[in-house]
């Protein structure tokens, strides 16, 4: 709730819910997965986002708001889980077949680290990064950079040698890495409510091939947040 350029942005409104409320129907539509955790911290500014995981039928827990590292194995410790699927917050629009792509990959190749967005082909937002807890622990094991304890990910992802990585590739009708479908700033959020008012009302969870032909017919669209400057993780 403490977002500095958007600040609430996981519960603001659209097409008449919150925007978090959009994202985990979303992941209630993969049947794949087990559970569904809000991670978020213990500041009082999140007591709402518990209550609203109380409200929705979804586990929460709480850690700290710097160390998103020991947030995310403390959530998944105590749901007791073997593997995460890690999904931002401010990925309103995410997916579900391409979630439940990603979980298949990671289950028939036995690899440590899945993703469809360490490698930029799929729209920004449609982001998917899975990981056996045994895998997150031994990358905490192995690092004491504080960047590290703020991406879950990154030290996974700067040591290929030491974690079988796969990349998951967006195929060419998907292939549309300039697109920005994250929450960040009050444009994405003119965007994504324009989305959600067009194309949710036939289909609540209509997938990324339908944004990236319905942006092709209006191109005037991505210009809503096509100046917004992103954050990177270094």
């Amino acid at each position: 709730m403490n977002s500095s350029r958007l600040p609430g942005k996981v519960l603001l409104p659209a097409g008449g819910k919150p925007m978090l409320q959009h994202l985990v129907e979303r992941l209630k539509q993969v049947q794949s997965l087990s559970g569904i955790v809000l991670a978020t911290t213990v500041n009082p500014s999140d007591d709402i986002l518990e209550d609203f995981a109380r409200e929705i039928g979804i586990k929460c827990f709480r850690g700290s708001e710097e160390d998103v590292l020991s947030r995310v194995i403390g959530a998944a410790e105590q749901s007791n889980a073997d593997a995460i699927v890690e999904i931002s917050g401010d990925c309103p629009l995410i997916d579900p077949e391409l979630i439940a792509q990603c979980i298949e990959i990671h289950r028939h190749n036995h690899a440590d680290f899945v993703s469809n967005a360490a490698i930029s082909s799929y729209p920004a937002g449609m982001d998917v990064s899975i990981f056996s807890v045994e895998v997150l622990k031994r990358s905490e094991s192995m690092s004491t950079n504080p960047l590290h304890r703020e991406h879950v990910c990154l030290n996974i992802l700067q040591h290929p040698d030491d974690f079988f990585h796969l990349y998951v590739m967006a195929p060419p009708k998907l292939h549309r890495p300039e697109i920005e479908l994250v929450l960040d700033e009050q444009r994405d959020y003119e965007l994504i409510c324009h989305l959600i008012d067009e194309l949710g009302e036939d289909d609540p969870f209509f997938g990324c091939g339908v944004i990236v032909d319905y942006l092709k017919l209006h191109a005037e669209v991505m210009q809503i947040n096509a100046n917004v400057v992103r954050k990177g993780a270094t």
